[in-house]
């Protein structure tokens, strides 16, 4: 697959997202290594997209892919469009958990960091899909708010280039008690 022909997206300030790309859930599945081999693989035959979140518990293998990529002069950092995803018990502190992402991903930066879940409940890793923590609450605009706002500092720093959400449903009135934005 040649770079070129993969489609892109144009970005409300011009920047470019690709639209084909890899995701790097299947840790439920495989090891982190292979994931991260995937992961390297794929950018050899041109995908520039690579989705990760740090509740994969495979960023670090992929950092390290990433690593050696650019050392190798496969391809360069801004040749790749980076995402991950900052997990449900890290809304209170966003700058942190964009800091191990970046770190582990050995990438300098984010292209987009995404809010995971409206909710920040904790899920323990490897829990179900349905296992639910008896300590959950409602959604929040304000706490939503207060994320979404540490995103944007985030942006202003250069942390990362741009902000998504991700694993949202409609929310109706009743559901959130009216806390809708």
């Amino acid at each position: 697959m040649s770079t070129g022909n993969i489609p892109s997206y144009t970005l409300f300030d011009g920047g470019k997202i690709p639209c084909i790309g890899m995701g790097t859930f299947g840790s439920d599945r495989v090891c982190a290594e292979d994931v991260a081999h995937a992961v390297a693989g794929g950018i050899r035959c041109g995908f520039r997209l690579i989705d990760c979140a740090s509740c994969y518990g495979n960023e670090q293998e992929i950092g390290a892919e990433f690593e050696k990529l650019f050392e190798e002069g496969v391809v360069k950092r801004e040749e790749l469009f980076i995402m991950s995803k900052v997990w449900n018990d890290m809304h209170r502190d966003v700058r942190a958990s964009c800091r191990k992402s970046i770190e582990d991903l050995r990438c300098g930066y984010l292209d987009m960091l995404f809010i995971h879940w409206p909710f920040p409940n904790y899920h323990a890793p490897g829990c179900d899909g349905d296992a639910r923590n008896p300590d959950s609450r409602p959604f929040s605009a304000e706490e939503f708010l207060d994320t979404y706002r540490q995103l944007e500092a985030l942006v202003r720093e250069g942390l990362i280039r741009y902000i998504g959400t991700v694993s949202y449903t409609h929310l109706r009135a009743h559901e959130t008690r009216g806390n809708l934005v």
